[in-house]
């Protein structure tokens, strides 16, 4: 694997080193030890997996709260999507910064989300499946959404009018969302 720094502080795209022949490829897609010697934790107590069956479906921005934030090791495994990060770790030199990637199942490349990260991502393609590692159980009460069209996050999203959920398309702007933190 070969670790790409992104813009923000922690976040990483993860390459996979394919090893191809006629018959196709194999990729180690995680290993501990790799994640150890690049300084990313990997401990990853729970995995998701989500179907998106229509391009333009997207989910987020989600996060859960300290002390249950959670770190993600995302992967597209059928389809593409378009992920968006936002960093809202107060004391990171990137705080409130955002970044985004495509992800597609062909390339097999991944995302490694770092804990106190919001999270969200756009199916590009109909019929996509977006298989995802966290660090830490869920927990109901700690999860929390960001409006993902704020304009503050500055993340431009490839397809307008996307297809919601109710609890995503009410979700708080960024502000909204900051001033619960401080008040907790």
């Amino acid at each position: 694997m070969n670790f790409v720094t992104l813009p923000l502080a922690g976040a990483f795209l993860v390459k996979l080193d394919l090893r191809t022949d006629e018959r196709g490829f194999f990729a180690r897609s995680f290993c501990v030890d790799e994640f150890a010697a690049a300084g990313i934790p990997a401990d990853f107590p729970q995995q998701s997996i989500a179907r998106s069956r229509r391009a333009g479906t997207l989910r987020g921005m989600h996060l859960q709260l300290e002390p249950h934030a959670e770190a993600k090791y995302v992967r597209c495994v059928r389809g593409r999507i378009f992920d968006a990060i936002v960093d809202l770790r107060p004391d990171s030199p990137t705080y409130l910064g955002s970044a985004s990637v495509e992800l597609d199942a062909d390339a097999g490349d991944a995302l490694f989300v770092p804990a106190g990260f919001a999270h969200g991502y756009q199916a590009l393609r109909d019929d996509t499946d977006v298989l995802y590692a966290m660090s830490a159980r869920f927990v109901p009460a700690a999860a929390r959404s960001i409006r993902w069209n704020d304009p503050a996050l500055k993340i431009a999203w490839p397809i307008g009018e996307p297809i919601l959920s109710e609890a995503d398309r009410s979700a708080p702007g960024l502000a909204e969302f900051l001033r619960e933190l401080t008040r907790a």
